[in-house]
């Protein structure tokens, strides 16, 4: 059983940069030939799609964040990472990744993904 959770910071101040780990168990984050994704969900708002990394470590990215979010992977720990630079009240979401099995860009439909973790709330507020 494949088993995603995330974990961030929770309350931050705008200006800030914020790192969210989404910690893969039952699947390898390297070896299998998945894609990791994290997508977010402001309050009252749908689903956005913010980017994927790749089993081999090739990132895509959404044009409207690809200038303040990169997407790492630290595979010792078999772990994703996100972050987001001068965050503003509008990032304020829950935080989700979710796996593919195969590369899907800008997708937010959830059944596309087979995994999903159960999210994090990050809220900026000065």
């Amino acid at each position: 059983q494949v088993h995603l959770q995330e974990s961030g910071p929770g309350l931050v101040e705008p200006g800030q940069t914020i790192s969210l780990t989404c910690t893969v168990s039952g699947a390898s984050i390297a070896t299998g030939f998945d894609y990791w994704a994290w997508l977010r969900q402001p309050p009252g708002k749908d689903l956005e799609w913010m980017g994927v990394v790749s089993y081999s470590g090739s990132t895509y990215y959404s044009p409207s964040l690809k200038h303040r979010i990169f997407i790492a992977r630290d595979t010792p720990k078999n772990q994703l990472t996100l972050q987001v630079v001068s965050v503003i009240p509008e990032d304020t979401a829950v935080y989700y990744c979710a796996r593919s099995k195969t590369l899907i860009l800008g997708v937010t439909t959830k059944n596309s993904y087979d995994y999903w973790g159960q999210g994090t709330q990050v809220t900026v507020s000065a």
